[in-house]
């Protein structure tokens, strides 16, 4: 889930923007004059103190309380420095299959990144792999385990329920919690950013498959949701500029509902709330118009990150843009990652994520898995807050997607087209806005019906190895609303990458 623009709105809206004189207008920045008139316009309308709630922030981070519990490591491997710790969570009856959680510690950094795993259920001697991570910043890749595409989901008096449609149909998947105190991942340090973060995954995976050797030479393929849309082209990236030294080969990318162009997706938030999206108007005439004449000014904001790529720069659309697009929504109460429902006062809108919680906190499931904190939380707001305050919200990953399509690798976007927050309008925006060398096959691509047992279950265009995918009446968790679409979909493209 991509939580950061609605838990952060505040802390940065009411930030000052007088650290612009201080850090961003150097020498070493080439900022026009307009630029400066217009960072002073959004100086006027939100003045506050930034400098100082970023001292606060700094000062109040404390890490994880760490818990010592009788788990039995099954095993462990070191590679390079760093080690891989394995425990048998069977014991948990979340599925049958051969499973393994634990985690990788990066000694130098004392970084300890968790992961569970679970083998296909199908043949996973020749099955591929996927990785799968959940947005934020700062959710568990535990939401889309048990809420989503994992082999069980948690139901209201924390018992399980067999998910006929988990991705471990036909591939083994890892489940991961990073950044690092995402989750149950911990460390006394911290991560800011998606680059840094993406060193950490790459470490993880050359220990995953020095461990468990039998699945490297298989098809790996890394998918996720909402801010994985960074997460994801960061991480390939720093896997394909790896190559040389890593031991396994990423076979193709898949990011449903994600945030990777914001200059672009800023365009996609009015036409999905004001009737030309697919869904009635949630807003009304007036509060369309306040979004639409705010979308000038934020791409010059956003224009402004893209040039300097300084965190001042790229921390300043937040302060704007943010508070002009969402205000209106939050009025409305609805569902920002499904706007066919209300809100109402769960966590993150869905009461599944309170039981989810429930379940993890328990103490004979933290001992089963080697859970080595005292405390789950689905979503750490700490590790959002830094991301944003690092400005890699509003930093440009699309540049990323069209340098790994150049070097041959697949992708698909995906995306429900009821969700809001990381809307369908926008994410069709944005890849076909996308610069790379097969833009004009995939410009002139036709779109086509995508049906799942004979039924339409949405819209798909392709070329040259991207592929969009638009999945009809499901929200930003496409799993959890179309399970069936979403199990089609994943096999298809894991298959052959083909929609036909």
């Amino acid at each position: 889930m991509k939580f950061s623009v609605l838990a952060l709105n505040a802390l940065i809206a009411s930030a000052a923007a007088s650290l612009w004189q201080q850090h961003f207008l150097g020498p070493q920045n080439d900022v026009s004059q307009a630029d400066i008139s217009l960072w002073k316009q959004v100086e006027q309308e939100f003045p506050g103190e930034i400098a100082a709630k970023m001292e606060e922030l700094e000062s109040r981070f404390a890490p994880k309380k760490t818990a010592k519990r009788p788990t039995k490591w099954i095993s462990t491997t070191q590679l390079n420095g760093n080690t891989l710790r394995v425990a048998d969570p069977s014991s948990l009856g979340v599925d049958t299959v051969q499973q393994y959680s634990g985690y990788v510690d990066i000694e130098e950094e004392d970084k300890h990144l968790f992961y569970w795993f679970f083998e296909s259920r199908n043949d996973p001697a020749t099955d591929p792999v996927i990785l799968w991570l959940n947005g934020g910043p700062g959710c568990s890749s535990m939401t889309g385990l048990f809420f989503e595409l994992g082999p069980s989901n948690i139901n209201e008096d924390l018992t399980l329920t067999h998910n006929d449609f988990s991705w471990n149909q036909n591939a083994s998947v890892i489940f991961l919690d990073q950044p690092v105190n995402v989750g149950f991942s911990h460390s006394p340090n911290r991560i800011k950013n998606s680059r840094d973060g993406a060193k950490d995954v790459n470490v993880f995976l050359n220990l995953f498959f020095d461990k468990f050797p039998q699945y490297k030479d298989l098809d790996f393929h890394i998918a996720g949701e909402s801010y994985a849309g960074h997460y994801i082209p960061a991480i390939a990236t720093e896997i394909q500029s790896n190559r040389p030294t890593n031991n396994f080969n990423l076979s193709s990318l898949l990011i449903g509902n994600g945030i990777t162009d914001s200059r672009t997706q800023i365009e996609g938030y009015e036409p999905m709330a004001c009737g030309k999206g697919g869904h009635p108007a949630i807003l009304s005439p007036e509060d369309c118009t306040k979004i639409h004449d705010s979308v000038p000014k934020c791409k010059k904001l956003l224009d402004l990150c893209y040039k300097t790529n300084t965190r001042y720069a790229c921390v300043a659309p937040s302060v704007y843009c943010d508070r002009a697009i969402f205000d209106s929504f939050s009025k409305t109460g609805l569902n920002v990652y499904d706007i066919r429902e209300q809100c109402g006062e769960s966590a993150l809108c869905y009461s599944q994520i309170e039981w989810i919680t429930s379940y993890l906190n328990q103490e004979h499931v933290l001992e089963a898995l080697g859970a080595e904190i005292d405390v789950f939380e689905g979503c750490k707001n700490s590790v959002g807050v830094d991301f944003g305050f690092d400005g890699d919200g509003n930093r440009p990953f699309h540049g990323d997607i069209a340098d790994l399509l150049d070097d041959g690798l697949p992708i698909l976007i995906y995306a429900g087209d009821k969700d809001f927050i990381c809307n369908w309008v926008g994410n069709k925006m944005w890849t076909d806005a996308l610069e790379w060398t097969g833009a004009d096959k995939f410009g002139k691509a036709e779109i086509r019906n995508w049906t799942v047992n004979g039924e339409n279950a949405g819209e798909v265009k392709t070329a040259n190895g991207l592929t969009y995918l638009r999945v009809y009446e499901a929200g930003h968790m496409v799993p959890f609303n179309q399970p069936e679409a979403a199990l089609d979909m994943v096999n298809r493209w894991v298959g052959k990458y083909k929609y036909e």
